[in-house]
């Protein structure tokens, strides 16, 4: 029999808050409002909290759980979590995973279909009986400068931003529900397909609709609140400026 090195005692006498694998790309199925789900690949973190009498934790052990996973859902993250307990017998446990996420869009003239990448997130943890779980967006929308506008004799710079939202909720949340939230508070959605059609309405709208990243986040702040069921956000939004050699950022953070 082989020695298990891991399961020796550590006489240190110090914790670790978490152990485990990082950034493991696997392949799932999640569930999509419009088309019932959706195929993805996740790249996935799992951890617990190692006891300071242990030497190491058993990292096989977090593949082997993964293993056993088709599809993504609220309930199959608890169990992953209660079982990685359970097989490294630890007091605390953390599940994170991130993947492209495609929200099939109508262009707002021509009514062309096409899919729009965002990135989704999900985030969990179980400790002392207590589970707990954040679901995000990060959503690409477009931004008008409005001091561009005021002084420019035509014309103002526009980009294209990220936002990115977190939300901790007592109900059910889709990740299209979260995107359109992002969309509504900034200058103009982005689309994968617009004809010349489009592409007029939608620099108009974004003209029309000028928004510094403090608009922005503050219109998504605003419009979270309006939420049932929602217990903390966490708004950023990130402008990839067009005509600066830097990125302009703004968030906000509150539980409610």
């Amino acid at each position: 029999m082989l020695k298990d090195i891991q399961s020796q005692t550590d006489n240190r006498g110090i914790s670790l808050n978490r152990v485990g694998i990082k950034n493991i790309d696997w392949p799932l199925k999640v569930y999509d409002r419009a088309k019932e789900f959706q195929n993805t690949v996740a790249t996935i973190s799992l951890s617990v909290a190692l006891k300071h009498n242990v030497k190491g934790t058993h990292m096989s052990r977090f593949i082997e759980v993964l293993n056993n996973i088709d599809i993504l859902n609220p309930h199959v993250i608890l169990n992953i979590l209660e079982t990685i307990q359970t097989k490294l017998d630890a007091d605390s446990s953390f599940f994170e995973c991130s993947f492209p996420y495609f929200i099939w869009k109508k262009s707002p003239v021509s009514k062309h279909t096409s899919p729009l990448k965002i990135e989704a997130t999900i985030m969990s943890e179980k400790r002392q009986g207590k589970n707990e779980i954040i679901i995000g967006v990060v959503v690409p929308v477009q931004t008008l400068c409005p001091c561009s506008k005021a002084i420019s004799s035509f014309g103002a710079h526009n980009q294209r931003a990220n936002v990115k939202i977190l939300v901790k909720t007592k109900r059910k949340i889709w990740f299209e529900h979260l995107a359109e939230i992002a969309e509504k508070s900034a200058s103009s959605p982005v689309y994968s397909l617009l004809k010349r059609e489009d592409e007029k309405y939608v620099t108009e709208a974004a003209y029309n609709a000028p928004k510094f990243v403090e608009d922005v986040a503050r219109d998504t702040a605003l419009l979270l609140e309006k939420e049932e069921g929602l217990t903390w956000y966490k708004v950023e939004v990130e402008s990839f400026e067009s005509i600066h050699n830097h990125e302009a950022f703004a968030w906000v953070e509150k539980k409610l």
